[in-house]
């Protein structure tokens, strides 16, 4: 498959920890989606290898089992430069492509221009998505209380967007904005701003950080949010300042769906104080939930849910 130019690979089969692919070691599959600054295996191993160069320039041999470690970058370039592969490759990103700069992704083009079109644009796909009560969230995803999903990226980066559930109780949106990129976003404070014909709402951020991309597609056509709230509908990518806080304050797994579920029923209360039963989808909650309520129930909708 192309996407912009690139040839991306399609697989969903373990892929081989960089660490072994450099062979470091002889056996470890990447079990964190190759997102190495949150995977211990990767912080002991950058650890060891570190503590072995140290000694190494001091001319000295380290020892035990341990002593044969070095870097898997180190290790990549005892290697004829037609076999270094990228380090996209390495991720099951790309087809095979050899590394040009030595591998300093910092200042390399090419990596540069994937994630500017790549990264940035391509789509977010979850693997596995829950269903509760009708309503549905991807596994792996962080959830705030104001219904913004949080999907980390690579390099202290999130993408965020609005749930489901929110996007289902607002029905189709006109535009989606968010503060474009190189602002600060911080953490509680009113960042994202939607819109439905004279109704307004902002979203709460659900992390802090500093904007590197924006879905200019959402603010000429936000329903696309709406049809797609995990994919197309990101709304924005945050390089977050202290990422690690942030998700401590977030949901996901069980305390997600358990918090999901008790807003479902509360939505139900809403509905039934607003405009009595509403009957759609068999017994389910619609994709227009107010587009069946009176106007005044904006209001109470994204003060009760939104704005916590």
């Amino acid at each position: 498959m192309e996407f912009a130019g690139l040839k991306i690979r399609e697989s969903n089969k373990p892929m081989q920890c960089v660490w072994m692919q450099a062979g470091v070691v002889r056996k470890k599959l990447c079990n964190t989606d190759f997102y190495c600054s949150a995977c211990r295996f990767d912080k002991v191993m950058m650890r060891v290898s570190e503590q072995n160069r140290r000694l190494r320039k001091k001319g000295q041999a380290p020892g035990g089992r341990r002593g044969g470690i070095l870097f898997w970058k180190e290790k990549m370039k005892e290697q004829p430069l037609g076999q270094r592969p990228c380090l996209h490759y390495m991720k099951g990103r790309i087809q095979f492509r050899m590394c040009t700069n030595d591998y300093k992704c910092g200042n390399c083009e090419f990596d540069q221009y994937f994630h500017d079109q790549h990264t940035v644009h391509a789509v977010v796909k979850p693997v596995d998505v829950l269903d509760i009560h009708g309503f549905k969230i991807p596994q792996g995803y962080y959830l705030h209380q104001g219904h913004a999903w949080v999907k980390i990226e690579e390099n202290s980066e999130v993408r965020i967007g609005l749930d489901d559930f929110a996007l289902r109780m607002l029905g189709p949106l006109d535009e989606i904005t968010a503060p474009l990129v190189g602002k600060k976003v911080s953490r509680e404070q009113k960042s994202i701003l939607l819109k439905r014909k004279e109704h307004r709402a902002m979203v709460l951020s659900p992390v802090s950080g500093v904007v590197t991309a924006l879905n200019a597609d959402l603010i000429s056509e936000g329903k696309k949010a709406n049809r797609d709230p995990y994919t197309e509908g990101w709304i924005i990518r945050v390089h977050a300042d202290n990422l690690r806080d942030d998700l401590k304050k977030l949901m996901i797994g069980g305390e997600a769906e358990d918090y999901l579920a008790g807003q479902i029923d509360q939505l139900y209360t809403v509905i039934e104080e607003e405009a009595g039963p509403l009957a759609a989808d068999g017994g389910q909650l619609g994709h227009d939930i107010f587009g069946s309520l009176p106007d005044r129930s904006w209001e109470r909708l994204t003060g009760e849910f939104l704005d916590k």
